[in-house]
Order: C-alpha cells, then sequence, then structure tokens
C-alpha cells in the first residue's frame, strides 16, 4: 500500500479510503467485520463513515471494529442529514453540529475525529456559525480538522475566505462526487483543492454501478438502485451514461481489467484525488475494487478511458484556455 499526505495537513493515509455505508445495512456485522479486516490486511488505514448511514449501525459498527486499532488509523463522519423526527435534528446550526459531533464520537467510541465533514450546504443557516463551531470543536479537540462534502466551489471558497479572516481552523479535506460518467469536479473542485492544498477524497467510483460491466445502450437494468433508488434514478439517467458504460467495459476487457477495478484505479490516477473511497456489500465486490491497487494506469490508458465520457467545459466558458490559443 502507497500512502499520501492529506492536503497540508501532515496526515498519512492510504490511497485507499474504506467507506462504511454498507455497514448495519446491506452488509450485516458479520460480513462487515470480515470486510473490515480484509481492507486493513490491504494497508488501508483510512475510513469514512456518516451519523446517518444505517440510523447510525455504521458508526456503532466500526466504533467496535477499530476499538483495538484506533490510533492506527484516519476516521472520518459527517453532520448535516436528519438524524430524528425533531426540527432540529438536522442542518449545520451550532446546535446541531455540537449534538452530532458528541453522539458521533459515542457510537464510534473515540475520543475524536480526524476529519468531520459537514454533509451537504445549509440554507438556512450563516456560514460563520456553522465555521464557528466546527473550529470551536477543533479547540476541544474532539475533531482535528474541518472537512466539506458536496458544496460546490463557490461555496468551499467563501468558506475558506471567512476561516482565513477570523482565524479559524480552515476545512483540510472536500468530498465530491466523482467518476467516469460523472466528472463535474474537474471543472472547479479540484482545481480549488489543489490550489489551496485540500486533500480530496472522492465518492461513487463505479457511478451507482454503472462502471461495473453489467450495462450498455442496449442493456438497461431490470432491478437495482439505478431503477429503485431516486437518488441514483437521478444522477444516472442519460443515455450519454449507458454509452460511456458500454466503451469503458470494452477497454476494460481489452486491457485484462476487470471494470470495477479499472473505473476505480481511474478514478485514483487524478492528480488531485488523495484517494477515492470504495465501498462494498460483501467480500466479493470488495475484492474487485481492492484489485485497483494492482493497475498500471499509464497516461494512455488513462487519457483512452477518459475518452470515453465527455470533459466538462472550463469553468470561464473559453474554450480557448483547453486549446492553448487562449495565449
Amino acid at each position: 500500500m502507497r500512502y499520501v499526505t492529506v492536503g497540508s495537513t501532515g496526515v498519512q493515509v492510504s490511497t485507499l479510503c474504506f467507506g462504511t455505508m454498507s455497514f448495519g445495512d446491506e452488509a450485516d456485522e458479520t460480513t462487515s467485520a470480515a470486510m473490515f479486516h480484509r481492507v486493513r490486511e490491504k494497508g488501508i488505514n483510512f475510513f469514512d463513515t456518516a451519523d446517518i448511514y444505517a440510523g447510525g449501525a455504521s458508526e456503532e459498527i466500526l466504533g467496535g471494529l477499530v476499538a483495538d486499532c484506533r490510533d492506527e488509523l484516519v476516521l472520518t463522519s459527517k453532520v448535516f442529514f436528519p438524524t430524528g423526527d425533531g426540527p432540529n435534528d438536522a442542518g449545520l446550526s451550532r446546535r446541531h453540529i455540537m449534538s452530532a459531533a458528541e453522539a458521533s464520537l459515542r457510537r464510534l467510541g473515540t475520543d475524536r475525529l480526524d476529519f468531520y465533514f459537514v454533509h451537504a450546504f445549509d440554507d438556512h443557516t450563516p456560514i460563520e456559525q456553522t465555521l464557528r463551531a466546527l473550529d470551536d470543536l477543533v479547540r476541544q479537540g474532539k475533531i482535528l480538522y474541518p472537512a466539506v462534502s458536496n458544496w460546490a466551489a463557490w461555496q468551499i471558497a467563501t468558506a475558506l475566505g471567512i476561516q482565513a479572516r477570523e482565524v479559524l481552523s480552515r476545512f483540510e479535506l472536500v468530498q465530491p462526487m466523482y467518476n467516469l460518467v460523472r466528472r463535474q469536479a474537474e471543472v472547479e473542485i479540484l482545481p480549488l483543492a489543489q490550489a489551496e492544498r485540500l486533500g480530496v477524497i472522492t465518492y461513487s467510483p463505479l457511478g451507482g454501478g454503472l462502471l461495473t460491466g453489467k450495462y450498455a445502450t442496449g442493456n438497461r437494468p431490470a432491478t437495482g438502485r439505478l431503477v429503485e433508488n431516486a437518488r441514483y434514478i437521478d444522477r444516472y439517467a442519460l443515455d450519454s451514461d449507458y454509452a460511456t458504460a458500454e466503451k469503458f467495459t470494452i477497454i476494460a476487457h481489452e486491457t485484462g481489467h476487470q471494470p470495477a477495478s479499472l473505473a476505480v484505479a481511474w478514478t485514483m490516477a487524478h492528480p488531485a484525488i488523495t484517494a477515492p473511497i470504495i465501498g462494498a456489500r460483501n467480500l466479493d465486490q470488495l475484492d474487485v475494487s481492492l484489485a485497483a491497487l494492482d493497475i498500471d494506469m499509464t497516461p494512455e490508458l488513462y487519457d483512452r478511458i477518459a475518452a470515453t465520457s465527455t470533459t466538462p467545459a472550463p469553468a470561464n466558458d473559453r474554450t480557448e484556455i483547453r486549446t492553448g490559443r487562449w495565449t
């Protein structure tokens, strides 16, 4: 396993992060434990969870598994989405952040979180209040570094400016969605992360299963989350998504790799990305993603894969930058 630094923190993490969203949901405790031990055998020391995963069960299961090796690991969790039925059981108010952080620490059985993500943007709470609450958690030693997921680049940049002005602990890690069929992060989030020396862990490297080799233009899923889960239907409903999946699967077969392994390896190869987050429901799925560690992602192979999907337009709408005619 290779280890890299998270942004400018000095914290060393494995080049794959293991996401535990399936713990306590699609994976029972026995399967969760088996997957945890498998990734530890591979050298993974980076684990991502959230307070809403399986209603808190993900944190509880992970907490039990890390009890005897906590100091060897880098743990993240998240706050924003509803954790109860009350009107204050969600969002990024100081009230909710403080109570949610304490609850996550209890479930994980630890005294601190290495990185604590705001899980989405809160339109109803001033950014300043959210950032002050995170800074207070840092000062209390309950979190080491604030982090941000699912914010737009302008929102992250605004927060970084406020944190610098007010001398608050700044965001050190961002978590956007990123894969071969969803490359919007390339436009502003990844360049922002590189410019500001932020770590990046990306989720959904397999495109909700679209890049596992099962689907093509004429082969749509009959069951599964791509047709049953509203979030995934919205994310991956375009005909072009399936066209990309078909072309990508051909490349995977021609190069002798399983499509899911190659999809993870392609995401890993982006220079702005610290570690993609891999997840699984069982050991068989997990082993396919772990096989990405053995793939030699040459620049030629990377470019060939990238050409199967559309490169998003530049942020300023001046295509001269891309063609070199800008100068």
